[in-house]
């Protein structure tokens, strides 16, 4: 009797030892992949997360906001994040009062970088950069004094002055207009731009330079694009985020009643071709590319590396890849193309210096 109670009690002895040898060997693995990712291991975690607030333009503008998300997306794809908290998110702003809650909820949510869309922003950016100091925060389009934000400019009067060359080259009227949005130094510099690449080709051309007063009025971009095609213009620049999708509407329609009008749109900031489709033909000349998304990844990978330029202003043009033109996709024939890249290299070179104002807009 006492042999089997020993016996029993070695066994369960034997059976204890194994099972916390077990979890001892569990612990040790653990330690060693969290020990060999310190150290050179093959498996890599990051906690970097990122995130935007968009403009009144909205995430599917096709054009400013949409660029954003491209770049958010896509450099969230390539580091294998996830949507949502801890990977990569946006918040829609419905109006300027959306701003700062926005900016603030993503900041809580522990994005690692907020990027703010627009420089509507400006302001509510400012506010919440100077509260929540652990976020490192990125503004597009304006400049925010803060040492954790950085703020990301363009030369868009550089991509736009390629806009004009091509109007300039392929109109028949010789009357071109210019759709903006809301008057302001970036809109500004899309206007000057364009009309300075106009005026280098022929400086008899007629430019019609239009505001709408918003980035979200189809209709009122629908109606300004009415009159400039009713008066004899055949080729509109618009740089006015959604308000400019009622240009669009206004060439596809005409061009709809009539297949042999003579009616084009340059799109902006991002591939517009789709938006002029018209049965088997198309509306779109072509479209300035403004590239916020490669400046959104640029950022992004920055600061994943543990280089955030918080503090400092990034400018982004030719040279950088910031703007350029599409592919017209045949709409301008490859020696007018020609032609424009000619233009191209000359800016690039500095023998051309593209204008940031129109003329008698110039800051005082």
């Amino acid at each position: 009797m006492a042999k089997r109670k020993f016996g029993l009690a070695l066994s369960v002895l034997l059976a204890a030892g194994t099972l916390l040898g077990a979890c001892g060997s569990d612990k040790d693995d653990e330690a060693a992949k969290d020990n060999g990712n310190k150290e050179g291991g093959t498996e890599e975690t990051s906690d970097f997360s990122l995130a935007m607030v968009t403009d009144v333009g909205g995430i599917d503008d096709k054009s400013f906001n949409q660029a954003a998300w491209k770049g958010i997306q896509d450099f969230g794809k390539a580091n294998d994040l996830e949507k949502g908290d801890g990977g990569y998110d946006y918040l829609q702003s419905a109006g300027e009062e959306d701003y700062i809650p926005n900016l603030n909820a993503l900041a809580r949510r522990d994005f690692t970088l907020v990027f703010g869309v627009g420089f509507m922003m400006e302001d509510a950016m400012d506010e919440i950069a100077s509260q929540q100091k652990d976020t490192e925060f990125a503004i597009i389009d304006a400049v925010v004094d803060q040492p954790n934000t950085v703020s990301i400019l363009f030369k868009e009067q550089e991509g736009s002055y390629l806009a004009g060359v091509a109007a300039a080259l392929m109109t028949e009227s010789k009357k071109v207009g210019f759709v903006g949005g809301m008057e302001n130094e970036v809109i500004h510099r899309f206007e000057a731009g364009f009309v300075a690449g106009v005026k280098a080709v022929d400086p008899e051309i007629e430019i019609d330079v239009q505001y709408a007063g918003a980035f979200d009025k189809a209709e009122i971009g629908k109606t300004t694009a009415n009159r400039m095609y009713s008066s004899g213009v055949d080729i509109i620049f618009h740089a006015a985020g959604g308000t400019g999708n009622g240009v669009f509407s206004e060439a596809k329609e005409r061009k709809a009643a009539d297949a042999d009008a003579n009616v084009w749109v340059i799109g902006v900031d991002s591939d517009q071709y789709d938006e002029g489709a018209v049965g088997d033909t198309n509306v779109t000349l072509t479209s300035m590319l403004k590239r916020v998304d490669v400046a959104v990844e640029d950022i992004a990978k920055r600061a994943k590396d543990g280089d955030f330029p918080g503090g400092e202003t990034h400018v982004y043009g030719l040279d950088e890849d910031g703007v350029d033109l599409a592919d017209s996709r045949g709409a301008i024939p490859e020696d007018v193309m020609a032609q424009i890249d000619e233009y191209k290299e000359k800016i690039k070179s500095g023998e051309v210096e593209v204008p940031e104002y129109p003329e008698g807009k110039e800051p005082k």
